[in-house]
């Protein structure tokens, strides 16, 4: 593979002079090139989007519940017992001594 690689390199390099202005000058104009495809693909999909349209394929709707009820009860309990032990900080329930002093 690596051979076969060096051969074709070699081949379109056969004849051709070293020249690193040139070299950067097509390295930099490529790099601008695909800049500016970003750039207008960029703005393509932002116009789709501003205008309502959907990027990719629409989405079937499902039958099925979007959320699962058991997951959501789980994450309402552990944001509960977070705030409980926020409100223990801001009450002064916990207390630290100061190793400043």
């Amino acid at each position: 593979m690596r051979s076969s690689i060096e051969l074709l390199v070699r081949r379109l390099r056969t004849g051709i002079r070293p020249d690193p202005s040139r070299d950067w000058l097509m390295l930099l104009v490529l790099s601008i090139a695909v800049l500016a495809g970003n750039v207008m693909w960029s703005i393509s999909v932002f116009d789709t989007v501003a205008r309502g349209g959907i990027i990719g394929s629409s989405v079937s709707s499902t039958t099925e519940p979007v959320f699962n009820q058991s997951s959501l009860d789980t994450v309402r309990t552990i944001f509960a017992n977070r705030a409980a032990e926020e409100s223990k900080y801001e009450t002064g329930a916990y207390q630290y001594p100061d190793p400043s002093q």
